[in-house]
């Protein structure tokens, strides 16, 4: 793309040293200021869903800013990494699936913001006003730039979901409706050439999540443009499929749900979604994709939130009274004990201490729980609560 900002066929022209060094010391706070504004007066920004990771949106403006003003320092030469920012931002509202109005909006207050954040330094420092001229004619001109490559972005997704024929969309859409007419979906399949498998394994991509259509298989649905990405895989997820995942998503992270029959699709990517969440949260290990069949004891004992705050409130309300390092050594010290079924010097090998030490501490800890530890179920309680806790916290049980 040509970098001629202002009339000429080249640079912006040079500013004063001086000059640039007083915009430049703006420019960390002048980009909070935009992206406050944008989520101010933007409604599609002001919702957390309009905006997930206001980190995120910062560092492209700190770069769009840090960008405009090399162009009047002569650096610069390298604009890759502003492109490729810009042109995500694209990306993101057509993944979103809205339109480009409001990503049009709120170019149109960040350049208001930055104007009025220029004119007032300008004002204070006395700016000539041929520097005014200059910085307006080049400002307005930049924005227009970076709405272009943006707008390049969505269109590259919005084409990448085209390619994907209607009633591919459509059948993908009756699968995951669980009131939907066999032979409604038979008639469809058969229109769309697509063979109806007896099983399907669904995939769940976190929003934003590039996918590469040429590298996936041809009887593979994919909704890209949906809030939250999502594509069927029919039959199992065996090797093949899972080499075609990773050419088809190079970023890698996404979850497979389990293989179940087609009527229950909607069941396989409910867990998928929440296995990304659960990476995304830091509770599962993220190795690229994740497989919820190597995660299902975490899937289940982290399904509901508030119920297990409300268990551990129950089980382990004792501990909290406690000062925190003895509540972890205690914490640790049931853990490893209910691991190890009851057995001390097997629980101390796992604590890597004696196990008259451990004797000890159960000592301690059974005059606290002695109901749950003499009653299985209770005890059984007690295990998933603490191992629950363990896995959402990654960090002893209770803080």
């Amino acid at each position: 793309m040509t970098r001629t900002l202002v009339g000429g066929g080249g640079r912006p022209g040079t500013l004063p040293p001086q000059v640039i060094a007083i915009l430049t010391a703006e420019l960390p706070s002048l980009a909070g200021e935009i992206v406050e504004e944008v989520r101010r007066s933007v409604p599609e920004y002001a919702r957390q869903a309009g905006m997930s990771a206001p980190a995120a949106y910062q560092v492209t403006v700190e770069q769009a800013i840090a960008a405009f003003l090399d162009q009047f320092s002569g650096g610069g030469d390298s604009y890759a990494r502003r492109d490729e920012l810009c042109r995500e931002l694209g990306r993101s509202e057509a993944y979103q699936g809205r339109t480009l109005d409001a990503l049009q909006a709120a170019y149109r207050v960040g350049v208001q913001v930055a104007w009025r954040r220029v004119a007032s330094v300008a004002r204070e420092r006395r700016l000539p006003a041929e520097v005014m001229t200059r910085l307006a004619e080049a400002l307005f001109a930049y924005i227009d730039e970076l709405a272009s490559l943006s707008v390049e972005g969505y269109l590259e997704v919005r084409s990448s979901a085209d390619e994907l024929p209607g009633d591919h969309r459509r059948l993908l859409r009756m699968v995951l409706n669980p009131g939907a007419a066999s032979g409604a979906l038979a008639e469809a399949a058969a229109a769309a050439g697509w063979a109806v498998p007896d099983t399907v394994t669904m995939v769940a991509m976190p929003s934003g999540a590039r996918c590469v259509r040429e590298a996936m298989d041809g009887d593979v649905l994919v909704n890209l443009a949906d809030a939250e990405p999502h594509l069927l895989i029919p039959g199992g997820y065996g090797p093949e499929r899972a080499a075609m995942l990773n050419r088809a998503l190079p970023e890698r992270r996404s979850a497979v749900g389990l293989t179940v029959p087609l009527g229950e699709a909607a069941d396989s990517l409910r867990w998928a979604r929440r296995a990304l969440a659960l990476v995304e949260a830091g509770c599962l290990e993220d190795g690229g994709p994740t497989l919820c069949e190597r995660h299902l004891l975490e899937l289940w004992l982290l399904s509901d939130g508030p119920l297990l705050d409300q268990l551990a409130r129950r089980e382990l309300g004792a501990l909290v009274a406690m000062p925190r390092t003895r509540r972890m050594r205690m914490t640790e010290t049931l853990v490893a004990w209910l691991d190890a079924q009851g057995n001390a010097v097997e629980a101390a090998n796992r604590l890597r201490l004696h196990p008259q030490t451990v004797r000890y501490r159960m000592r301690q800890i059974s005059a606290t729980f002695d109901r749950q530890l003499a009653d299985p179920a209770a005890r059984f309680v007690l295990d998933a609560v603490l191992r629950a806790y363990r896995l959402r916290e990654r960090r002893p049980a209770l803080k």
